[in-house]
């Protein structure tokens, strides 16, 4: 078995416990992305033939590349979410090779990508939300949230399936816990405003099984597969 093969194993076992760990309404499936930037197209191939099927890219040149490499794989499954920051200059290249896109915050950037995604079935995307309020960060404002989705849904082409977000990098359980929970609320509170969303994507490699514990739908994991970025 490879390390790539036992470390999917080992957080897909994870991932599983946490769902069990859940009272019984709570529990549902949830979704892990290998995270690939930097990593070569030999370490993807080698988690899809251990059954990774959704994998994240963070560059678009470099994501592109690979995307060409590996366009065998698409017959078989393979889904590419593009999680990075966006640009509206790179909004065709990333409207016309991937199936997901995380990171919408603006509605210029959603305008691009339905307006080149026309004639190529529906583009899923994901509302980022700076949930931690750092001027670092991307995302909308957790009050803009419903303005932007409401905008997002009547652009033709894109499917809006919820909210994503990357919280603050620390180690307190309780800032970890009190961010995550509010993007559930955000999301129920799309739900209650009837809008079909059903994801959130939130929790990378340090802290995903919190996010599951607090409603995470999708995880995006990468050193814990790959190992740590060169």
């Amino acid at each position: 078995m490879s390390p790539i093969e036992s470390n999917l194993q080992h957080i897909n076992t994870q991932i599983n416990d946490a769902i069990a760990a859940l009272p019984a309404p709570s529990q549902r499936p949830v979704s892990l992305v290998a995270v690939t930037k930097t990593k070569s197209i030999d370490e993807i191939r080698s988690a899809f033939a251990a059954g990774q099927r959704e994998f994240g890219e963070n560059y678009v040149q470099e994501a592109i590349g690979k995307i060409e490499s590996l366009r065998d794989l698409r017959a078989q499954g393979i889904v590419w979410h593009f999680i990075g920051p966006l640009q509206s200059n790179k909004s065709k290249l990333i409207a016309s090779n991937f199936d997901w896109v995380h990171g919408v915050d603006r509605l210029k950037v959603a305008s691009a990508l339905s307006r080149h995604r026309s004639g190529c079935g529906a583009l899923n995307v994901c509302v980022q939300v700076n949930v931690s309020g750092e001027q670092s960060k991307g995302g909308v404002a957790p009050a803009d949230v419903l303005a932007l989705a409401t905008q997002i849904r009547q652009l033709p082409d894109l499917k809006l399936r919820g909210l994503m977000t990357i919280i603050e990098n620390t180690a307190d359980e309780t800032t970890q816990r009190a961010q995550f929970s509010m993007m559930r609320t955000l999301l129920e509170k799309m739900k209650s405003d009837n809008m079909d969303v059903d994801t959130l994507s939130m929790g990378m490699s340090q802290d995903f099984s919190i996010a599951i514990s607090e409603g995470a739908t999708m995880v995006r994991v990468g050193s814990a597969i790959f190992g740590a970025r060169q």
